[in-house]
């Protein structure tokens, strides 16, 4: 069977996960930065501008390797990740739609020789009707090259990508709004009560409802029979950056959750001017108690039914 290659241009940039340092964005082959301003180094690209209005600034791409490298320069969206929430870019083939839309580089194609740099100018202009707000992107390099990225019948060909991050406001008001929507919880308990440890998986949805960037920090809370505190914690798997109107899903395990009790489970989320807090209900039967509640039940409702087909006979 001939190999089947298949080119992935989902850049699996640099960006990815927790937010990376105050240096050039760097996969140690090249690296991706704003250029040097009189005032020094930048880390990334941060922009302010009014609707209407075009920006200009310069990028340099660091080829570290010893041969020539050619890319493609192009403006991306950015997004939070699903599976961690983590900064990531659009790929060239998707729509952009915000700064990544706005943004175009001089050269869309340039050539870095070997142990070198190349400095692009590129432009932003910012449509008159903008919606106000943080609008973040990214300046993106992707490597032309294909490289194999498989074994077997089917062959993957990867372009890898690295980008700058452009973080970008357009003036007007700004309304930080969160929310923690759709919690779930699922119970795992063993058979025989006391046997073993019992977990509880809680599944929420962290929300950036308005128009800027947060930092959330949530805590979860669970509270058992008669108000008894059964777990406080912060959680430490939370996105350190939540772009505008990104959602996430997110989970938090819990060990030695009660096998008997019923109560609340409280998440509240809080990041700058905002604080929401979201609760579920719970109830932890061991596995005897709760097939003996749910015979009990299904007795109790045939004897109803029993009771109401003598009442209609009659």
């Amino acid at each position: 069977m001939r190999k089947l290659y298949v080119l992935l241009l989902a850049a699996a940039l640099l960006l990815l996960g927790a937010p990376a340092p105050a240096h050039a964005a760097d996969n140690g082959e090249w690296a991706v930065h704003p250029a040097a301003s009189r005032l020094g180094s930048r880390p990334y690209f941060y922009l302010s501008a009014d609707p209407g209005t075009t920006l200009t600034d310069r990028v340099t791409v660091t080829n570290r390797t010893g041969s020539p490298l050619t890319f493609r320069l192009y403006g991306a969206d950015a997004y939070n990740t699903e599976r961690d929430g983590g900064f990531a870019v659009r790929t060239q083939q998707e729509k952009q739609t915000g700064a990544g839309a706005w943004i175009t580089p001089e050269r869309t194609r340039v050539t870095v020789p070997a142990r070198s740099s190349v400095t692009v100018p590129w432009t932003l202009t910012v449509p008159a009707d903008a919606e106000p707000g943080d609008h973040p992107g990214a300046v993106v390099a992707l490597d032309e090259r294909v490289q194999a990225g498989g074994e077997g019948p089917v062959a993957v060909g990867v372009r890898r990508a690295v980008a700058a991050r452009v973080y970008l406001r357009v003036n007007g008001p700004t309304v930080p709004a969160l929310a923690v929507e759709d919690i779930t919880l699922h119970q795992d308990r063993p058979l025989v009560p006391g046997a073993g440890t019992s977990t509880a998986l809680i599944s929420y949805t962290l929300h950036n409802r308005g128009n800027v960037t947060l930092d959330p920090k949530v805590a979860l809370r669970a509270e058992g029979l008669f108000g008894r505190t059964l777990l406080a914690r912060d959680l430490a798997r939370v996105p350190a950056e939540l772009l505008p109107r990104q959602k996430i899903r997110l989970t938090e395990r819990w060990t030695g959750s009660p096998q008997f009790d019923w109560g609340d489970v409280t998440l509240t989320a809080t990041a700058r001017d905002v604080r929401e807090s979201a609760r579920v209900s719970f109830v932890a039967l061991p596995w005897p108690a709760a097939a003996a509640v749910l015979a009990g039940a299904a007795v109790a409702l045939v004897g109803l039914r029993v009771r109401r087909r003598r009442d209609l006979s009659t």
